[in-house]
């Protein structure tokens, strides 16, 4: 399928997700010094510790994310458009997330013959809960247990229920330094299809704010326990994000992972947006 005939989609998501950035500009404006200072998932591989404030919902938006594998010759180019995570405060120290992508478009180039996958992917639920007050200024930490279910198009997730848990920890250097470590431990499917086994992966991301800016870099690593064989993966990352002093409760943000072994995307580059209403 040409990827020009999925363009009506493109437009719908993009209005869609205009329509509901949008919302409520005003209101949120007057009330967002009583909140605490938007905190989104994105970018990056590491995930903060943070609590959204109750009663708030936040809509995290992957635009663009693009990567691209070239192994000896086969080269497989993958766009995720419009992938969503949306959070909403429970209490003073939990929440809920739901995650997914409504298209997904693959290219695959192996001797010579090309293949186009194009479809949704897996739906993500995670309920997040802060294991030290979700206000201190010190050292924070989280759990989030998480589920996965298989909604995906044939080829585009995991190809069956997974699920795990991650524990993202938070410190404040000195220098305005922060640094975020995310341990996750999680059930993976079979390369057979048949099964499930464990993988496990770990992100550190050090960041700095310069003004509404704030840079990061981070080290990503995974090993992935299939009974077919063990598999690693790596990557090194690039990450910027940018709220305005006059929209608090908005975030722009984009990244570059450059992968670090044969397993791993060669290339990863994306850009987003973050809402709080």
């Amino acid at each position: 399928m040409e990827f020009r005939a999925r363009d009506h989609r493109l437009r719908a998501i993009a209005l869609g997700t205009a329509a509901l950035l949008l919302l409520g500009g005003r209101a949120q404006a007057q009330n967002a010094g009583q909140l605490r200072p938007l905190c989104a998932d994105r970018p990056g591989k590491a995930t903060p510790p943070c609590i959204l404030d109750a009663g708030h919902v936040q809509l995290e938006v992957g635009l663009v994310d693009f990567s691209e594998t070239n192994d000896a010759g086969d080269r497989d180019r993958t766009f995720a458009i419009g992938g969503f995570e949306l959070r909403a405060g429970l209490t003073r120290r939990s929440e809920v997330e739901v995650d997914w992508t409504p298209l997904i478009l693959d290219r695959n180039r192996q001797a010579g013959a090309t293949t186009r996958t194009s479809g949704v992917g897996d739906l993500m639920l995670g309920f997040r809960t802060a294991l030290t007050d979700p206000d201190t200024q010190g050292v924070m930490v989280s759990v989030e247990p998480f589920v996965t279910a298989p909604t995906a198009t044939h080829g585009l997730g995991a190809g069956g229920w997974t699920g795990g848990v991650i524990m993202p920890v938070q410190a404040p250097l000195p220098d305005q330094l922060s640094l975020t470590f995310t341990p996750q431990l999680a059930s993976a499917r079979n390369a057979d299809g048949h099964g499930d086994h464990a993988a496990a992966s770990a992100a550190a991301a050090l960041s700095r704010p310069f003004g509404p800016t704030t840079l990061g870099a981070e080290l990503w690593g995974l090993v992935d326990d299939d009974p077919q064989g063990r598999t690693y993966e790596a990557s090194f990352d690039l990450t910027c994000a940018w709220t305005p002093a006059a929209a608090p409760d908005l975030q722009l943000d984009g990244g570059v992972n450059a992968g670090l072994n044969r397993r791993t995307p060669d290339v990863e580059a994306y850009v987003g947006v973050s809402r709080r209403f």
